[in-house]
């Protein structure tokens, strides 16, 4: 049986991935330029780590989120595949703190690879001359909501890690306007001097790194599979179920955890109105294929269906 040469028996995914990038960081002559994609696996499931990074975090001492449920309030079409099934229903306290710990392992198991990835950088002498770009893929929920996996549009899951530093790029600056992470794309082509492609729809993030936009975007998108749909627009985030016809209304700024639903009350009706407006549009711009089927089949954003 032939043995694909990626695969070493005892050696992680993340370490493999690190030494990769170093190799290549190696081999380079003649100072050219170069554009590097380092993927890391972690820290998606299954989470396996080195023991003494297991042995960093104690699970009694783990706090457990503010926004932790043992159960999510209804089916949201994704209750019973990969990472839900990891844990019992319903979660208990001690389970979650459990696959919190080993989670917080994994990451900082991750990041000491990261770290060899820039002291070879260093040593290379591109430190300070190359670009950095680090991002995320979508949060584990861990117990959030009741939840465990990332199939779902609560912020603990869409919001993910972006920092960049390098030349021309300020320090210590954090900017909170929405962005999607395909904003990266047309960013770097820029740092480069390169034309963006006229197919691209995405933007730079150079407008708002150094001060002459606030936002890129009026609304933020956000879509899994034929069964959620989201939109956020200023403070607000509106969550929608297509095959329930269900919606959920959170103010971000004053609850950050969403934990209080505001669909249902009759001081937002407004905003209801308007944010399902916005998802409409967006669902409209992104040639979204739930248009495509009948109301019947999945019901419309802006309907007078029943709201969460």
């Amino acid at each position: 049986q032939k043995t694909c040469d990626h695969i070493r028996a005892g050696k992680h995914s993340s370490e493999l991935f690190c030494d990769a990038a170093i190799d290549f960081l190696r081999s380079r002559t003649g100072g050219q330029p170069f554009f590097m994609y380092v993927s890391f696996m972690a820290p998606h499931d299954p989470r396996t780590m080195p023991e003494e990074y297991l042995a960093m975090y104690d699970p009694e001492r783990i706090s457990l989120p503010g926004n932790f449920l043992p159960e999510h309030p209804f089916d949201n079409g994704e209750l019973r595949v990969r990472d839900e099934l990891l844990a019992a229903f319903p979660r208990t306290p001690e389970e979650v703190r459990r696959h919190i710990a080993a989670y917080y392992a994994m990451i900082t198991h991750a990041d000491a690879q990261m770290g060899r990835v820039l002291a070879a950088l260093d040593e290379a002498g591109c430190a300070e001359n190359t670009i950095i770009v680090f991002a995320g893929d979508n949060g584990l929920a861990v117990g959030r909501h009741g939840l465990m996996g990332k199939q779902n549009m609560f912020e603990h899951s869409v919001r993910v890690p972006l920092i960049a530093c390098g030349p021309g790029l300020p320090k210590n600056q954090r900017i909170d306007a929405p962005v999607y992470l395909q904003d990266i794309m047309p960013t770097t082509l820029e740092l480069a001097g390169v034309e963006r492609p006229g197919h691209v729809r995405f933007k730079s993030l150079l407008p708002l790194i150094d001060g002459r936009q606030t936002r890129s975007y009026d609304a933020i998108y956000g879509a899994y599979m034929d069964l959620q749909r989201m939109v956020i627009d200023g403070k607000f985030k509106l969550i929608w179920y297509p095959k329930l016809d269900r919606y959920l209304l959170f103010n971000l700024k004053k609850d950050p955890q969403e934990l209080h639903d505001l669909s249902e009350n009759e001081r937002y009706a407004k905003r209801m109105e308007r944010m399902k407006a916005s998802l409409l549009a967006l669902q409209e711009q992104m040639d979204d294929p739930l248009l495509k089927t009948s109301p019947e089949e999945q019901g419309r954003a802006g309907t007078s269906g029943s709201l969460g």
